[in-house]
């Protein structure tokens, strides 16, 4: 059951549909939530970039600036977060740290860590999944909720499962499962592999899995080798709201952590991606 969620603030439209996912979420579970700012004073206040001689005032300066754009970023997202939380409590968190370490430290104490595709929790915009995404699946024990813009489907919107037996699918499941995130959604479980006879065996243990939690599952096997692009197109078709699956490391739906597959999932999915490794 789900009891907690951290969810980290910025103004970027993903962590503003993170944030509206995070407080609808614990509206229908009853789960305690958090929102969390990051200060990330070693990037900013404590800056200590080399700078010419003579130029430590302006370096001072440029530092006292960087601090000051934080500190007004940081109130602008917790005013708006109260705003958006319609009167449901949640606490408040600054936090000081760099966001990896900040998140990695706080997440511990939650079940769930929820933030937006294109987060940046103060540093520039990044190119493809942020790279404070990448260091929680690294280094961190808690799954991930990982929400693009836009993103709003509530349930009864399916639940789509990519499963191929993997430790990280494995963990995924289970999280997914004991959380109750299906939240009585119908459930698609698709499993791919270029042996027709081995997709269906893991077709078949990933939605007996779930079953036994009570779920309504569809399974699907497919004969394939490309399944970001079966997963993303069913994603699409389904209109689905979430997206499970492990941070794969090894061939076919294990090609992830982060390689071009897990990236290309994280990136293009357009829905809310929960994620664990």
């Amino acid at each position: 059951m789900l009891r907690s969620i951290l969810v980290a603030l910025d103004d970027t439209p993903g962590a503003l549909a993170a944030r509206d996912a995070a407080f609808a979420l614990a509206r229908r579970t009853g789960a305690a939530i958090t929102a969390a700012t990051v200060l990330d004073r070693p990037h900013t206040l404590d800056a200590n970039e080399p700078v010419p001689i003579g130029a430590a005032a302006f370096a001072e300066r440029r530092n006292a600036r960087l601090a000051a754009q934080a500190e007004a970023a940081a109130a602008a997202a917790l005013a708006a977060c109260q705003q958006a939380a319609g009167g449901l409590p949640f606490e408040m968190l600054r936090l000081e740290e760099a966001p990896e370490p900040a998140l990695l430290r706080v997440g511990a104490g939650h079940d769930l860590v929820v933030l937006g595709r294109d987060c940046t929790l103060g540093r520039e915009e990044a190119e493809d999944v942020a790279p404070v995404i990448e260091a929680l699946l690294r280094d961190g024990a808690r799954p991930l909720l990982v929400v693009p813009p836009g993103a709003a489907a509530p349930p009864p919107a399916p639940v789509l499962v990519g499963y191929d037996g993997s430790v990280p699918a494995l963990r995924a499941l289970q999280l997914f499962a004991l959380l109750g995130l299906d939240e009585g959604s119908p459930v698609m479980l698709l499993a791919a592999d270029p042996d027709p006879a081995r997709a269906a065996l893991l077709a078949a243990e990933g939605a007996g899995y779930l079953r036994r939690h009570g779920m309504s599952v569809q399974e699907w096997a497919m004969e394939g080798d490309e399944p970001a692009e079966l997963l993303l197109a069913e994603a699409a078709r389904l209109r689905a709201r979430l997206l499970v699956m492990g941070a794969f490391s090894h061939t076919g739906l294990r090609a992830l952590l982060l390689g071009a597959m897990t990236r290309r999932l994280l990136r293009d999915a357009p829905c809310a991606v929960f994620v664990h490794h």
